[in-house]
């Protein structure tokens, strides 16, 4: 069916803004960024950890690193005010650069590179490849990167090297991903220095750094009605900017009406386990939870009434039907593009949805009107998971995982319906406002 002949559920303006922010952050730094920009503009102001926090209404965030949360205070919220919460992360599977990235062989200057995350390898040869991320500074302060031009190529074998190509390919991690980016003999420092210069600071004032590569080809609408989007890192900032604009929206068109104190807790480092200062395994949701309670005069006894009344989302892309893959997906479960969110089960706990969470959800959409389906994975078939599990035992609260169907899933580029951003953005809206 053409989109012209289907009901129009979605503003194409969200996902507008989907592609600019997606463009604007091949980075979780940058990522977080973005979102901290747009919470701006509807009020919110940043907080320092390490300052005293005031028990004032009104909105909020912590950044730290490639994470960020934000809250707001409605001003009638007391000390045992329960919160909702939407976990997302920030980080995407990618190719990160070495401590020491100035390599080569043959003629080739090269980048030394480690794989992060779950890679689908061949989806990054032959692409032209930009660096984003961090530089950290001899003074402790950090300069954010991001060049958007061909600088790198993982350049493929050609076939006439290697005829049984289309029988199976098979890279090897350490030999056969480093990205080439010039000719001659390896230029020690000559990485770095360039990307110094290009950021502005001297390369002797640089004493550290996080940076990455990115695919430059910029996200796009795909298909002959445009009802497709065609993107990077699709997983999971499709996710951080639609939580990032339903906590803008839900504050601005009734914050000190909500009965709940929603929170967006956009963690970094899901893609390797979660387990890092900046990770959902690490305490800083619980310890901004713990310090919003206390900075309003609560106590201990405040804080686990809160926590016993407090319900999170966490919103991660799941998986399409793959139409040349159909037999891989559980027959009975066959969510679709442009059906709206997803919402994730699975009994051993991989996700964190049971049927307290599924009501919740579901009365979510039902009240802002969008459709919804289920997923499930296929039981000859192991199961991904999410930060839900973990939140959920960390905190000890009611966790819902939900997300959006999309094919490609940590490809390089991956794909999903240009519809469903928006409907997923205003199922959290209502979430947050409960």
């Amino acid at each position: 069916m053409s989109t012209a002949d289907r009901p129009v559920f979605f503003d194409r303006t969200h996902t507008d803004d989907l592609i600019a922010y997606l463009a604007a952050a091949p980075s979780p730094y940058h990522a977080v960024a973005g979102a901290a920009e747009r919470l701006e503009k509807a009020g919110f102001r940043q907080v320092a950890e390490a300052d005293a926090w005031e028990g004032t209404t009104g909105g909020k965030y912590v950044v730290r690193g490639g994470a960020l949360i934000a809250w707001y205070v409605p001003a009638g919220a007391v000390a045992a005010t329960p919160f909702r919460v939407v976990g997302t992360h920030t980080d995407s599977p990618n190719l990160r650069v070495k401590p020491v990235p100035d390599t080569g062989s043959a003629g080739w200057r090269q980048v030394a590179v480690e794989i992060y995350g779950g890679v689908p390898l061949n989806t990054w040869l032959d692409r032209d490849l930009g660096l984003s991320g961090r530089l950290v500074l001899r003074d402790g302060s950090t300069r954010l990167v991001q060049l958007d031009e061909p600088l790198l190529r993982v350049p493929q074998l050609a076939i006439h090297l290697d005829r049984q190509v289309n029988d199976g390919l098979k890279l090897d991690k350490q030999r056969h991903l480093t990205p080439i980016w010039g000719l001659g003999p390896v230029d020690e420092g000559g990485l770095i220095g360039y990307v110094s210069e290009r950021a502005g600071v001297a390369a002797a004032d640089v004493l550290g750094w996080d940076l990455m590569t990115h695919d430059v080809q910029p996200p796009s609408y795909l298909g002959r009605d445009r009802e497709l989007l065609a993107g990077p890192r699709l997983d999971n900032l499709l996710s951080v900017h639609a939580a990032t604009a339903a906590l803008a929206a839900a504050v601005t068109e009734g914050g000190d009406q909500l009965p709940y104190i929603p929170v967006l807790a956009a963690f970094d480092h899901e893609e390797t386990g979660s387990e890092s200062d900046t990770g959902a395994q690490g305490p800083l949701l619980g310890r901004v939870l713990e310090r919003s309670v206390h900075s309003r005069g609560g106590s201990e006894e405040d804080r686990a009434r809160a926590l016993a009344g407090t319900i999170c989302l966490s919103s991660d892309m799941g998986h399409a039907v793959h139409p040349n893959y159909s037999e891989r997906h559980e027959p009975g479960h066959h969510p679709v593009p442009n059906g709206g969110p997803i919402l994730k089960v699975n009994v051993n706990n991989r996700y964190a949805t049971d049927g307290v969470g599924r009501a919740v959800f579901a009365a979510a959409c039902e009240r802002a009107g969008v459709p919804w389906q289920a997923f499930v994975s296929n039981n000859a078939m192991p199961c991904g998971t999410t930060i839900g599990p973990i939140t959920a035992a960390r905190l000890g609260i009611t966790t819902v995982d939900c997300g959006i169907a999309a094919l490609s899933m940590h490809s390089a580029r991956e794909l999903c319906g240009a519809e469903d951003p928006y409907l997923l953005a205003s199922a959290i809206k209502s979430f947050l406002e409960g």
